[in-house]
């Protein structure tokens, strides 16, 4: 079903713009209406291979399709975007009539100039963004804890293995205490799970590394996912938590979207936080959703993904709508909520505006209960509260 929404969306905003181009005074001059509609023609083609014919497929061939598709998709978008707004200002060429095509043409390129620089954007590697958080409950012996997390990797048909390699490597140089993975680690296509696990696993830090599942571990090719990471040595928190120090909790709930979907979100945040001993709290969800509920039952940081941060600028205007906590940080009820923009991307290899990136957290003691805090030591204790 999204499928064939997603390519309803994309014929209507094809032939929106190839429309208004073929209105543009230089494209009528240089380009005859024929060979328009070809272009246009071969471009939806290309739309449709992306989707049905390489999304879901390996090999070269069907990545360089799904590639091509998508990223025409994100271009689509810009164009779409660009003339709707001169269109607005003109009322649709009713007003300055004569000036309206130039116009048009003018945004066509400004939509240009924006895909080549989210083009760009896309295929840099992502930055690493550097937050201090001051965590009541936090022991003395734990001040300086570094938490180093990524989000939305996507690894798959266009995300590959030496990608995931260098970042990695990117992790390891931050020296982290405590790794976290906060979701849709796999795409759900392309390379298969047993070529890039071993990649993953190479992963480690102190105090281990922590996962959740995000809402493409729910899909039919990625729902043996779970296993494989803790196969790879991770430790995944459905609806559970972790003491990993004493003094230091992280506590995780499966993907919060998927289960509102299925009807079933209701009480996870409660049940993965029940009975959770003194110390600090780090909730770890994929979604941003129930942060209020979080910061009630005890979390004192939540790290969040799933967004993207909107990925290609303007469209996170529609994201915020269901995900009002975008991207960056934020305070909740006197928690900080940290959503990450992601690691890689979704569909288009582009961002606009929307860099990739890694988190780096480091833990602060805060208030005066760090005195009172136990010495830690160097067990790793977990419990899974009662249903």
């Amino acid at each position: 079903m999204f499928g064939t929404i997603l390519l309803v969306v994309c014929t209507l905003m094809q032939l929106y713009v190839f429309a208004r181009a073929a209105s543009v005074p230089v494209v009528r001059r240089h380009l005859p209406l024929r060979w328009l509609i070809v272009a246009g023609v071969v471009l939806w083609a290309g739309l449709v291979a992306a989707r049905l014919v390489a999304h879901g497929e390996e090999g070269a061939t069907a990545a360089v399709l799904e590639l091509l598709g998508m990223d025409w998709m994100a271009m689509l978008f810009l164009a779409c975007v660009a003339l709707l707004a001169v269109d607005l200002v003109t009322g649709f060429g009713s007003v300055l009539p004569r000036l309206a095509p130039r116009l048009r043409g003018w945004a066509l390129a400004a939509a240009g100039g924006m895909s080549v620089v989210a083009l760009v954007q896309g295929m840099r590697p992502p930055v690493v963004q550097r937050h201090e958080v001051a965590l009541a409950g936090l022991p003395r012996a734990l001040d300086g804890t570094v938490i180093v997390a990524m989000s939305d990797l996507h690894v798959g048909s266009l995300l590959g293995e030496r990608w995931l390699e260098a970042r990695v490597r990117q992790v390891e140089a931050e020296h982290p205490d405590l790794v976290v993975l906060l979701g849709d680690i796999l795409e759900g296509h392309g390379q298969s799970e047993e070529r890039v696990l071993p990649a993953l696993a190479r992963l480690a830090a102190p105090l281990g590394v922590w996962s959740v599942t995000g809402n493409h571990e729910f899909h039919r090719r990625t729902g043996g996912a779970p296993a494989s990471f803790e196969a790879a040595g991770f430790a995944v928190l459905h609806d559970r938590w972790a003491e990993v120090r004493p003094g230091l909790v992280v506590a995780g709930v499966d993907d919060l979207t998927s289960r509102y979907r299925r009807d079933s979100d209701e009480g996870s945040i409660a049940r993965a936080l029940a009975g959770v001993p003194p110390g600090a709290v780090v909730l770890l969800s994929h979604t941003p959703w129930q942060a209020e509920q979080a910061a009630a039952a005890g979390a004192g940081l939540m790290l969040a993904g799933h967004t993207h941060g909107g990925q290609i600028w303007p469209f996170g205007a529609l994201v915020g709508r269901v995900y009002p906590l975008l991207g960056g940080r934020y305070d909740v009820a006197g928690m900080p909520v940290i959503v990450c923009r992601g690691t890689g991307t979704w569909g288009p290899r582009m961002r606009l505006w929307r860099p990739a990136e890694i988190l780096r957290v480091a833990l602060r003691c805060a208030g005066a209960e760090e005195a009172a805090t136990p010495t830690p030591r160097a067990e790793v204790s977990t419990m899974i509260p009662p249903a």
